[in-house]
Order: C-alpha cells, then sequence, then structure tokens
C-alpha cells in the first residue's frame, strides 16, 4: 500500500516534473535529450547480453564510481558495464572518464512501468547502486526479477536517517531488498542496519582511491609556472548564495597580492558568477578565455572535469557547500591534490572525511566568511604552517585507500556463494 501511494505522487508529479526539465534546460539545452530514457523507452536497440549495471546519480558519483568500475571490468571481462545516471553533466563525466568502455542511459524515474521496463531492456546480471540511492520500486521489482543490487560506497547521515525513519512501509522492504551493502563507515553502517539493510560491512570510502587524472595535474602545474611565485587560493565548487558572502568578506579584508581562483559547482551557474563579478567592479578573468595576468583579483574557472588542476595550482582552498546549511562538497579530491582545505560549519553531507580531516590537520573549520579570509590571509602569512598542512593532505589521502578494493572483494563473495 505504501508503494502504491509513493507511484501515485510520482505520477501526480509528472507535469512538475517536465516542466523542472524543461526550465533547467533554458540553461542546460542538454536536458531536453534522451528524454524517453527518464521513462525506460530505449529505442530497438537491443542491450548486450551480459552487463553489470551501476547507477551513479551525478559528476561526483560517476568520477568516484572509477576505481570500482576498472574493478569489475577486470573481475567480469566477459561483462560490458551499464552506466546510468540522472544528469546531463553526469552523462558528460561519463564519456571524459570512460569513454566508449561503457554504454550510458539514464535510469528512469521511479514509476513501476518505468522500472519493469528498464530491468526488461537490459536485462543485468547485477547492480550496484552508489552512494545512497534507494528507490523502491525499482528495487522491488529487481527483486522479483531475481535481480541482486548492492549498495555500494553507502552513506547516510542521521537527519537523512530520520527522514527514511518517517516513512518505514516504503523504505525498510527496500533496503531489504538489497543484497549486500558497502558502507563508507561505521555509523553510516549502523543507521542502514537499524533501516532494514542486510548484510552490511564497512569498506570505507571509494572517493580515496580516485587517482587523479596527469594530464589535469600536468595542466596545474603549467598555470602555476605561469603565475610564478603569486600567492593562489581557490573556493572550489561554491553555491548560490556564498559567492556573494565570500566576495563581500575578500573584498573587505583581502590581500593585494592573492590571486582568489572560484569555481561555482553546477556550470549553469557560471554566467551568473560572472555577470556578479563584473556588476561588483572586480578586475577578473575567466578560464575559457586567458590565463590570469598580474592585474587580475579573481580568475573564474568556467570549465568542467579540471578540478583537479585547480587543486594543483592552487595553495589552498576552500572546499564549498559549507558556508551555508547545505551539507558541503567532497574534500578528499583536495587530499589527493596535496591541497590544505577550509570548510565552513556545514559538512554534514561528508562529516565523517571532514573530521577525520581536520584531525590529522589536512583541514580547517571556520564559522563564516570572514573567519574563513581571516584563515586565509593568516596561512599566507605563515608558511610553515601551510606546508604542514599541505603534507598532512597527502597523508591522509594516501592512508585512506583502499575502499574500492574492499567493496570488490565484497561484492565477488557475494557472487560466489550466488554462483553467478
Amino acid at each position: 500500500m505504501a508503494r502504491f501511494f509513493y507511484s501515485l505522487l510520482w505520477c501526480l508529479a509528472t507535469p512538475l516534473i517536465w516542466l523542472r526539465l524543461l526550465w533547467r534546460s533554458r540553461k542546460q539545452p542538454e536536458y531536453r535529450q534522451h528524454f524517453w530514457e527518464r521513462y525506460a523507452f530505449y529505442g530497438r536497440q537491443p542491450a548486450p547480453p551480459a552487463l553489470i549495471w551501476v547507477h551513479a546519480v551525478s559528476v561526483g558519483e560517476t568520477r568516484a564510481a572509477q576505481p570500482l568500475i576498472e574493478g569489475l571490468l577486470a573481475r567480469w571481462p566477459e561483462h560490458r558495464i551499464l552506466l546510468t545516471g540522472m544528469t546531463p553533466t553526469g552523462r558528460e563525466a561519463g564519456r571524459a572518464v570512460y569513454g566508449e568502455r561503457v554504454l550510458q542511459a539514464y535510469l528512469p524515474y521511479d514509476t513501476p512501468g518505468a522500472a519493469r521496463r528498464f530491468l526488461e531492456h537490459f536485462r543485468p546480471a547485477f547492480g550496484v547502486l552508489m552512494e545512497t540511492e534507494i528507490w523502491p520500486n525499482l528495487l522491488a521489482k529487481a527483486a522479483r526479477r531475481q535481480v541482486p543490487v548492492m549498495l555500494v560506497n553507502a552513506r547516510l547521515s542521521a537527519r537523512s536517517a530520520r527522514g527514511y525513519g518517517r516513512w518505514p512501509a516504503l523504505f525498510r522492504p527496500a533496503l531489504a531488498a538489497l543484497a549486500g551493502v558497502c558502507a563508507q563507515t561505521a555509523d553510516d553502517a549502523r543507521r542502514l542496519a537499524a533501516l532494514g539493510a542486510a548484510p552490511v560491512e564497512v569498506c570505507g570510502n571509494i572517493k580515496f582511491d580516485v587517482t587523479p587524472a596527469a594530464d589535469k595535474l600536468a595542466l596545474g602545474e603549467d598555470w602555476r609556472r605561469a603565475l610564478g611565485t603569486r600567492p593562489v587560493w581557490l573556493a572550489a565548487s561554491t553555491r548560490e548564495g556564498e559567492e556573494e558572502l565570500l566576495l563581500a568578506a575578500w573584498r573587505r579584508l583581502a590581500p593585494s597580492d592573492v590571486l582568489l581562483v572560484l569555481v561555482p559547482r553546477h556550470p549553469q551557474r557560471f554566467a551568473d558568477v560572472a555577470a556578479l563579478l563584473s556588476g561588483q567592479g572586480w578586475n577578473w578573468q575567466k578560464r575559457s578565455a586567458a590565463l590570469p595576468d598580474a592585474a587580475t583579483q579573481i580568475w573564474l574557472g568556467d570549465s568542467m572535469g579540471e578540478m583537479a588542476a585547480y587543486y594543483r595550482l592552487a595553495d589552498l582552498a576552500f572546499v564549498g557547500g559549507s558556508l551555508l546549511p547545505l551539507g558541503g562538497q567532497n574534500l578528499i579530491e583536495a587530499a589527493a591534490c596535496h591541497c590544505p582545505a577550509l570548510v565552513g560549519p556545514h559538512t554534514f553531507n561528508f562529516l565523517q572525511a571532514t573530521e577525520d580531516a581536520i584531525a590529522v590537520g589536512a583541514a580547517r573549520r571556520v564559522n563564516d566568511a570572514e573567519a574563513l579570509v581571516a584563515e586565509v590571509t593568516a596561512l599566507f602569512a605563515d608558511p610553515s604552517r601551510l606546508a604542514a598542512m599541505r603534507q598532512a593532505a597527502a597523508n591522509f589521502a594516501r592512508a585512506h585507500r583502499g575502499a574500492a578494493e574492499r567493496s570488490l572483494t565484497f561484492i565477488a563473495r557475494w557472487s560466489e556463494q550466488a554462483g553467478r
């Protein structure tokens, strides 16, 4: 009965979903592409006969899945990977990372008919959902068709656990339908088990196993050489509302010789942030136009897939989404590039990784934009403390590797027991 009303809500929401896609397509026309895949109409092209399905909702999860996908291809070479996502930027990231080695499609909205059509069309041997993607109809249909689905790199904040807990008749059967869960931390494992998932193992965070692309690191080093000794700090993956706070504090407190590299989280906001910089009278340049010169105060990172280059360029980074109550973005990529990180007060999306980084000196927390700019200024005035943070970031990234291999071992053990 709970799934019936859940499915009814999906049907009733259809006009709003279409309007939302149309609205987003104003700035990202790609949202109008592959529209019918969102309802599991994939055309007449038959799917390959042996598929392992991996779902990564957007860009971050798509890139994080790389060591897992590489391992799946190595262990099951006779299978093709089907990589599903929900966003055009995630799909583009999949194309950039994997090329033609994987088949890509949108995962359909979670209506009973779409879930059935998806499984009938692709007939995966088994599925792997990255992080916390719980789709009750899809998991129920997969269980009925005896398609095992595992949750890997799973995380569940206390806030999200409370939300799922309010609807036990809907989400407890969905979690129980999973063939297994590889959780990032012990707290994640405890919360998932309490909601009905089993078996659950702690495997760590696969994002630590993602190696920054060598060409992107080399690009960052080229930028660094072009800028010489000028201090550079990066505001990475900033979200709406944060740029105004950062820029107001930076104008009041900024040292004149320091370059701010500003990289918004979402590409559809590049033009809005550019307009903000122009409107406030900054001397700024954008990545797509030219390198910054000595007079440039702010360099706008209006490119996709180059975050590793920005981190390698920077002496210090602020990881966005954390000044406002948005949950924060992932600081693991910064550590992998040996870049010290500053975070705001709101990091509940990546709480364990953030707390661990702070504990070993790879990151520091600030309370607001003024404190952030003050800390940036203080660290540039104390090169030895900044160097110690950089070394701590490198050590932190190195110490937490291995989650992908543990997750693959879990999947392989399950496949042996299931005879697959």
